[in-house]
């Protein structure tokens, strides 16, 4: 289990201020990317390398 101490957790910033499903990424920690459910922030955490998470990231993003 990866250590998530000193984790700064954000929201996307396309996430509305309604209280709805969300997630939260941080970022911060070296060699390492968590995700978790922003309506349970003492619930678990999937992580991922910092390489898998770009890659995750650039295949789901959109273009407007």
């Amino acid at each position: 289990m990866a250590d998530l101490t000193g984790a700064r957790w954000r929201k996307s910033t396309r996430s509305g201020s309604n209280g709805g499903e969300c997630i939260e990424v941080a970022d911060n920690l070296p060699g390492l990317v968590a995700v978790r459910d922003s309506k349970d922030p003492a619930g678990p955490a999937l992580t991922f390398t910092p390489t898998a998470w770009t890659t995750f990231v650039r295949a789901t993003r959109t273009t407007h």
